[in-house]
């Protein structure tokens, strides 16, 4: 199964979802986004593929969403567009990519339906345990 997985090696959700993937049997794509942003066209095509609006993907925390003030709904998607891309640390993680879709994943959890062999029990880095029926 091939799974790409936009990363942000500094996310505790990221991490985590990487290493479930991982421990699911499958050696990932793994694209960190902060360094090597996703073109606008692939940007576009993974909103599209999750089904979710463009305001959907924009990450507050620790981005500078409140100084550009997007909160504000005056906001068009192609400028929401902009804003990821002059500021990638705006587009939320991790998104992971595979064969039975696309999907943001948060929490870490939400990644389980898109592999073929996830593994019954889980650990999260802050010691949550996920059971996987």
């Amino acid at each position: 199964m091939s799974i790409t997985i936009y990363h942000n090696p500094d996310c505790g959700t990221s991490r985590n979802t990487l290493a479930m993937i991982r421990q699911s049997g499958v050696e990932p794509t793994v694209i960190e986004y902060l360094r090597t942003p996703p073109s606008r066209e692939t940007l576009k095509q993974l909103i599209t593929a999750m089904g979710v609006p463009v305001r959907a993907l924009l990450r507050e925390k620790g981005t500078p969403y409140n100084e550009l003030r997007l909160a504000d709904p005056k906001w068009t998607d192609d400028e929401l567009l902009d804003f990821m891309m002059a500021h990638p640390i705006l587009i939320n993680r991790p998104i992971v990519v595979t064969p039975k879709g696309t999907r943001l994943c948060r929490p870490s959890e939400a990644v389980v339906d898109l592999l073929n062999n996830p593994v019954g029990r889980f650990v999260k880095e802050d010691g949550e345990v996920v059971e996987i029926n």
